[in-house]
């Protein structure tokens, strides 16, 4: 009986199985490296351009801070030159409104009537003084509300008082003056006090 020795044979299979298993393995591992190489750029190259994008809007962002800051200053210079120039054309209304104030008390007041104070709180008018009669008062608040300047006179107190040894009518009484409402819009100042306009008159 013929008898074969297959053992180196195996031998040689076997050894040809491991070389080729040991080569795939490189190669697997060679791929893998590859593939985590070609995943790394990709992903570093989203990075850089995002960076890049962040930067980019970081300076535009800092621009715009910067314009809107100019804004806010230049805002601010207008508001400012308008309140001075409000400030301006209240002063310039004022004045001529207290002469327009003086010309209409001297043509309604009438004779018999002597003003102690005249004071203005806005569009109100306070004035205090002295009559011959309760008669001249009533006279006197008639011309106000005929008056096209001055409007809705109310009387706040009348008296009698004694002024040189002399009996008369001590009076206070309201009036208002009468402005466009876009007039009284632009004077209108809350917290106004009153302030004089004028210390004693006769008419």
């Amino acid at each position: 009986m013929i008898r074969i020795n297959l053992l180196p044979h195996r031998e040689e299979k076997r050894k040809a199985r491991r070389q080729q298993f040991f080569a795939l393995s490189g190669l697997m591992v060679a791929l893998g490296g590859l593939i985590v190489f070609l995943v790394h750029g990709i992903i570093s190259g989203y990075i850089s351009r995002q960076e890049g994008k962040n930067e980019y809007l970081k300076k535009e962002i800092a621009a715009l801070d910067k314009d809107l800051d100019e804004i806010k200053r230049l805002k601010e210079q207008t508001d400012a030159l308008l309140s001075r120039k409000r400030v301006i054309e209240s002063l310039q209304g004022s004045r001529a409104e207290a002469v327009q104030l003086f010309n209409e008390l001297a043509r309604q007041v009438p004779s018999g009537i002597y003003l102690k104070s005249v004071q203005q709180s806005g569009a109100k008018v306070t004035l205090t003084g002295y009559a011959q009669s309760n008669a001249r008062v009533a006279t006197l608040m008639r011309n106000l509300e005929a008056s096209t300047l001055l409007e809705k006179p109310d009387l706040v107190e009348i008296k009698t008082a004694a002024v040189e040894k002399r009996r008369l009518s001590e009076f206070m009484l309201n009036v208002f003056i009468e402005r466009p409402k876009e007039t009284e819009d632009k004077k209108a100042a809350p917290g106004g006090a009153a302030r004089p306009v004028a210390q004693g008159g006769k008419a």
